[in-house]
């Protein structure tokens, strides 16, 4: 799979995949480009996005500064200092303390090396990352997608995806989560800058601010 190299890069695949599907240019029209958005293929991102799972990015966001203030660096080795009423009052909850510990314990003896996670393909960081407990589909695909800019992610486990493939009309109405993946394809080998461009709809619309 190939990533996704620089910002005028991002815009020319933009165009690309606008041409397969007119319903997405209407949205660069509207909206611009979407940002290439970014996060460093680290710990700190992968506790963030576990905090993500199931909430608003709000709270997530809110749990993860609270964490970061009280440890100053999101480190495996500075999480695993706190106790889990230090990480209940960073708004951790019960779930969340086991899998961020889970994880930083598997970097701190050496069973997971981030390092060379990224330098893997793909398929083979999925295999890896889903074996440790609370590390789902989502949560590998905003990793690969915004931290390793893979070209062709599609995640068909995202709510804001799902609902602006919806509210674009680019399925039927009743299609469901399959046949939304079908018409993905057609974004093949660059599903990840077609689901950026959803992505940006979905916030625009929503006049949302994202930090």
């Amino acid at each position: 799979m190939t990533n996704i190299k620089n910002e005028s890069h991002f815009k020319e695949l933009c165009d690309w995949r606008t041409g397969v599907e007119p319903k997405l240019e209407a949205v660069i029209r509207e909206y611009d480009y979407p940002p290439l958005w970014y996060r460093k293929p680290d710990f700190a991102t992968l506790i963030l996005t576990i905090l993500e799972q199931q909430v608003s990015l709000a709270s997530a966001k809110a749990a993860y500064n609270k964490l970061a203030e009280k440890i100053k660096e999101v480190t495996p080795e500075n999480l695993l200092k706190l106790s889990d009423e230090e990480l209940r009052a960073c708004h951790f909850s019960r779930q969340k303390i086991q899998y961020s510990r889970i994880l930083a314990n598997e970097i701190v003896s050496g069973q997971l090396n981030l390092a060379e996670l990224n330098e893997m393909d793909e398929a083979s960081i999925r295999k890896i990352l889903i074996q440790l407990k609370g590390i789902g589909n989502w949560t590998v695909d905003m990793y690969v997608l915004m931290s390793l800019h893979f070209s062709d992610i599609f995640p068909p486990s995202d709510l804001a995806t799902i609902k602006a493939v919806y509210e674009l009309k680019l399925v039927a109405p009743e299609a469901t989560k399959e046949e939304i993946i079908d018409y993905m394809q057609r974004f093949s080998p660059n599903r990840s800058v077609a689901t950026y461009i959803l992505w940006h709809f979905y916030i625009q619309k929503r006049k949302l601010i994202l930090e």
